[in-house]
Formats: C-alpha cells, structure tokens, sequence
C-alpha cells in the first residue's frame, strides 16, 4: 500500500509558465517512481539477514506433505501385511 501525500505547491517564481496536464502527469508520475524506489530501499534495508516468506512457505508445505503421508500411513497399516 502506498502513502498518501498531498499534491505539490503550485511552480512559483522561473517555473511559472502554465503547467498543462502531460507535464503535470510526467512529474507526478516522476515523483511516484521516486517514491516507490525510496520504499523499495527501505524495505530491503530492512530485510537484510531474514528469511522471506517464501522460505517459510516452503518449509510449511515440506511439513505438511510428511504428515499427510505418515497420516496415510498410519491408517493403512492394517492393509498392507
């Protein structure tokens, strides 16, 4: 989710020639990449040295799958002799 900033001042003093709507677009959408890159930044700042989801994903689904076999396991056992 992204945080919601408000719009930038009006240009004031040199940049003062009428902003129409494609540059107003281009630098929103310049700020907006700014804005993810910062993010992204910070979020791999933070997750220097920890394990991802998608390790404990797959460690999960390793567990799970070895207790549905033992299950099955278990309860056929009187079948297999």
């Amino acid at each position: 989710m992204t945080d919601q900033v408000p719009p930038p001042p009006p240009p004031q003093g040199d940049d003062m020639e009428e902003e129409n709507e494609v540059l107003r677009a281009a630098r929103e959408l310049r700020q907006q990449r700014e804005a993810a890159d910062a993010a992204e930044a910070a979020d791999k700042e933070a997750a220097k040295g920890k394990r991802g989801w998608k390790t404990a994903a797959a460690a999960g689904l390793g567990i799970g799958s070895a207790a549905v076999i033992a299950a099955l396991l278990y309860a056929n056992r009187g079948k297999i002799k």
